[in-house]
């Protein structure tokens, strides 16, 4: 099969290699669209011995199943997310999932809408209710919790807002740029959720999330999800929360950036629904074996009733996928996809691939 290597230097390389075979718990899926991420230029340029398929948002028909999968079979249609790191990535004619994160596509979604979806809504669920431990779509909360969502209009941010409102969390303060009126779609201003534009000085925009907030009638915001974790979105943020306010990153520029110590600060790894060795949250070297072994239970059973959730959501209306715009060329195209990202072009908007448009298929 025809797969698509990056390099650092945003670089991409075809390779033809072997259609992968799934382990007991794994799905091999043709790939009919794969979606792109910031984090697929960012890895092998800062790790280069991560010069792999960095495709980890995967949409197409079930090929092949492994011994122990009783959830799906040959010619479903599904969406997956490919564990960060590892071979079988989804730029690709053929790519590898877990079973636990992959889901149906209902009728209503194409692969180009399924493709927005997994990497995304996963690193939103998981900054909001297992690193903030906000209340859940089916415990919503009564009580007036403001939250900071920096960079409403990305993918993340943006699947972030709609988890929210679904947990009847308001007020909703989204920081955004070129992408307001989009965020403007998602927000609900009668519950006073506001917009504050990101491009503006620093001590601007953390003002005006402090005014936002006491608009709405609350004092200072206690939790806040960073989506972008860029131009100094976490001094921004931190100045205007409480004291002893939560942050949630999805980034690790954060560090060293002299927070303080009062503040609640946690890096989101949407990895960890995988429950690989090495990358669990809330682990260490001196956990013991046990304790480590309920992380990674704990961490499959998040993924997998995720992504059940969300199959439910898109299926019944209340989920929706992420306007996405389709990079020419395929397979062909990644490099320019990874460009455009690196360049900070995708505002409001994922880049997908179809596989089909790649030159020689």
């Amino acid at each position: 099969m025809k797969e698509i290597i990056v390099h650092p230097g945003v670089r991409t390389e075809v390779k033809e290699t072997a259609i992968p075979r799934p382990d007991a718990q794994q799905v091999v899926i043709k790939v009919i669209v794969s979606g792109t991420n910031p984090k697929d230029w960012k890895l092998p340029e800062y790790l280069p011995e991560l010069s792999i398929n960095q495709g980890d948002d995967i949409a197409g028909f079930i090929y092949a199943v492994g011994d122990e999968v009783t959830e799906f079979k040959p010619g479903d249609r599904v969406a997956a997310f490919h564990e960060v790191g590892t071979l079988g990535g989804s730029f690709a004619e053929y790519a590898v999932a877990w079973d636990h994160t992959t889901f149906h596509i209902p009728k209503n979604i194409s692969f180009e809408e399924a493709a927005t979806l997994p990497v995304c809504f996963m690193t939103s669920a998981v900054g909001l209710y297992y690193d903030l431990r906000l209340p859940s779509p089916w415990t919503p909360t009564d009580v007036r919790t403001p939250l900071v969502i920096y960079g409403g209009s990305s993918a993340v941010g943006a699947f972030a807002i709609k988890l929210a409102k679904l947990s009847n969390i308001h007020p909703i303060i989204a920081v955004a740029g070129a992408g307001a009126p989009f965020v403007e779609t998602l927000i609900d201003r009668s519950k006073g959720d506001s917009i504050v534009d990101y491009r503006q000085s620093d001590d601007a925009v953390t003002a005006g999330i402090r005014d936002a907030v006491a608009r709405a009638g609350c004092d200072r915001a206690e939790y806040a999800f960073d989506a972008t974790t860029a131009s100094n979105s976490w001094a921004n943020i931190a100045g205007a929360l409480s004291s002893t306010g939560n942050i949630a990153f999805v980034t690790y520029d954060w560090q060293g950036k002299g927070l303080s110590d009062k503040l609640k600060l946690t890096q989101t790894y949407v990895g960890w629904v995988h429950g690989s060795a090495g990358l669990l949250q809330g682990s260490d070297s001196n956990d013991s074996e046990e304790a480590k072994a309920r992380l990674r239970l704990g961490a499959k059973q998040f993924g997998h009733a995720w992504f059940r959730l969300l199959g439910l959501g898109l299926r019944e209306g209340w989920l929706t996928p992420h306007p996405h715009e389709v990079v020419e060329g395929g397979l062909d195209g990644v490099e320019e996809a990874l460009t455009r990202l690196k360049a900070g072009k995708a505002s409001a908007v994922k880049y997908v691939l179809r596989v089909s448009e790649s030159d020689g298929l």
